[in-house]
């Protein structure tokens, strides 16, 4: 599939089914586009169906099925996304959280390969459920211990709204566990 030019392809690749509860669609959502009239397309549609349908099958669902209806936050950026949301971040503007390009690739920026040519994809996602039964200070490392003990994630990075949580799909995977949210800090 080629980067989409117009919105007839726009909508075909929208339409991919990544896996039985989520569309490519759900996934390219991006506030900071929005907000700047951006276009927050792959430039390389097949490699990030690739690597969004091993998030989703892999990670998503088996989380979906466990603990209730998922709600994307933020998963897919272009390069040309993510690259805006970092110079916004190092300008100290409030709401952008990005990463540089080179540290998000393989995750948020799925169709661009990590430093080492490997493939990846995240989503920051929230829990309605799991976060209205868990509000309670560190209510996230019950979350964090079960993906810990039965999906094959590569990252974890947890926040404190909501227990919202970036979850990573990799190659080769790391396996390791971050908290923004207290206790904050390198989990495993």
């Amino acid at each position: 599939m080629r980067k989409p030019t117009s919105v007839d392809a726009l909508d075909r690749l929208g339409r991919v089914r990544l896996s039985r509860s989520f569309f490519m669609r759900d996934m390219l959502y991006s506030e900071i586009a929005q907000f700047h009239g951006l276009m927050n397309v792959p430039d390389d549609p097949d490699l990030a169906i690739e690597t969004g349908t091993r998030l989703c099958e892999e990670l998503l669902e088996p989380l979906q099925e466990r603990w209730g209806r998922i709600t994307v936050r933020s998963a897919y950026r272009s390069r040309e996304v993510n690259q805006l949301g970092n110079e916004m971040q190092a300008a100290g503007k409030p709401g952008y959280r990005c990463a540089s390009n080179d540290s998000n690739a393989g995750r948020h920026i799925w169709d661009m390969l990590d430093a080492d040519g490997h493939k990846g994809a995240m989503a920051c996602i929230v829990i309605p459920d799991y976060a209205d039964a868990h509000p309670e200070e560190g209510g996230w490392q019950t979350l964090a211990q079960w993906i810990d003990d039965h999906l094959p994630y590569s990252q974890l990075y947890f926040y404190p709204q909501l227990w919202a949580v970036n979850i990573g799909w990799h190659e080769k995977p790391e396996r390791r566990i971050d908290s923004y949210a207290a206790p904050a800090g390198r989990w495993r």
